[in-house]
């Protein structure tokens, strides 16, 4: 494994012009124009080692970290816990990964991509875990009850908001597909909480934690060093998945998601290097929440303008934010996503219900 000396705020790797803008509005900087490949490392601040995992997924990487700590090196998230991921982290752990020995495991939230792979490196390396205890229980739930989705009452409530036969089988199954993407859970963490403060080595970070993405995200902020761990909080070029599930229908993790955002802008620093779980570090911080929370207004907007001119149920706004094809898979995060919207405008008063008498709920923009 190679590891690359750090780019120093404002230094360009030759050949890769910055600044780079994320979507059309304000610049952001990002002191790496591209990321590690393979099993590269890339120390992007002293003592801090960044490399990546492949995800078979569309977005097909997860960003991990090293932090150097007093007996080695504190692991920033797993990858997942599949067979092909273990075998990648076998053969980094017996060569590459020898001279930076991990010693504890930091999982920022329960999604597979972060989680996946912990019960099998905790049994690996004999290392205690840190999470949130929200996250940890909601891993340890979906991976004892993969099938619990695949009841009556959620059927229903997928049924209710306009989506095919076909297509509510394909959502409610998918907690089978989460077994299959994570190793387990240890019997035992460390519970991290947010106003709580974490010493790695020489660095003491604050623990911050946000909802929206999921539940009680963790977020460790190095205020002195000017470093912000923002795992899926705050990334670069997409915006993170927010949903609304089965077992909180009415939920609002939009307006969760929005208001966490605008307390990283009051409780975070604007000049900090952004170290997120996905794609590029980058500065800029502040500027690229404006957007993130600009982007779900204008995605709402759509979706007025749409019950404006007819009732729409859920199912049928995905097409009208989604303009390309969508598989099932696809379909079904997409369906999430838009009740997250449409939940959040109830609660704004700008949508209303305007009935169900096919047994399918629609909505219409507010009168007034």
């Amino acid at each position: 494994m190679t590891v690359q000396t750090r780019c120093l705020p404002g230094a360009v790797r030759k050949g890769h012009p910055l600044p780079t803008k994320a979507h059309d509005s304000a610049a952001l900087r990002f002191p790496h124009a591209t990321p590690p490949e393979g099993d590269q490392l890339i120390e992007v601040a002293p003592g801090i080692l960044w490399f990546r995992l492949p995800l078979p997924f569309a977005l097909n990487h997860v960003n991990l970290y090293l932090v150097r700590d007093d007996t080695g090196y504190v692991l920033i998230d797993t990858g997942l816990g599949n067979k092909r991921t273990q075998e990648i982290w076998s053969g980094l752990l017996a060569g590459p990964l020898k001279p930076f020995p991990i010693s504890r495991i930091v999982v920022t939230h329960f999604h597979p991509d972060h989680v996946g792979a912990v019960g099998w490196l905790c049994k690996e390396l004999g290392v205690p875990i840190h999470m949130s205890a929200t996250e940890y229980l909601q891993a340890t739930i979906l991976h004892l009850s993969p099938g619990s989705m695949d009841a009556p009452h959620y059927r229903a409530f997928f049924a209710e908001h306009g989506l095919a036969a076909d297509l509510v089988d394909n959502v409610v199954t998918k907690g089978h597909e989460y077994l299959r993407l994570v190793s387990g859970l240890p019997p035992t963490y460390s519970r991290l909480i947010a106003g709580d403060t974490l010493r790695i080595g020489s660095r003491t970070f604050e623990i911050l934690t946000g909802g929206g993405h999921s539940l009680e995200q963790v977020m460790l902020l190095d205020r002195a060093a000017g470093l912000f761990l923002a795992s899926d909080q705050v990334l670069a070029h997409i915006t993170p998945n927010v949903s609304v599930h089965a077992v909180d229908p009415k939920g609002d993790p939009l307006g969760i998601y929005i208001r966490s955002l605008q307390s990283l802008v009051q409780t975070v620093p604007a000049d900090v290097l952004v170290l997120p779980g996905h794609q590029l570090p980058f500065y800029g911080l502040h500027a690229r929440i404006e957007e993130l929370i600009a982007h779900h207004h204008a995605r709402c907007a759509e979706m007025i303008a749409a019950c404006r001119e007819k009732p729409c149920s859920t199912a049928e706004l995905i097409g009208v934010v989604f303009k390309r094809p969508l598989d099932p898979h696809q379909i079904g995060f997409a369906f999430y996503e838009i009740l997250a919207h449409v939940n959040f405008m109830l609660r704004r008063g700008e949508l209303e219900e305007a009935g169900r008498s096919d047994g399918v709920v629609r909505y219409r923009a507010a009168r007034g």
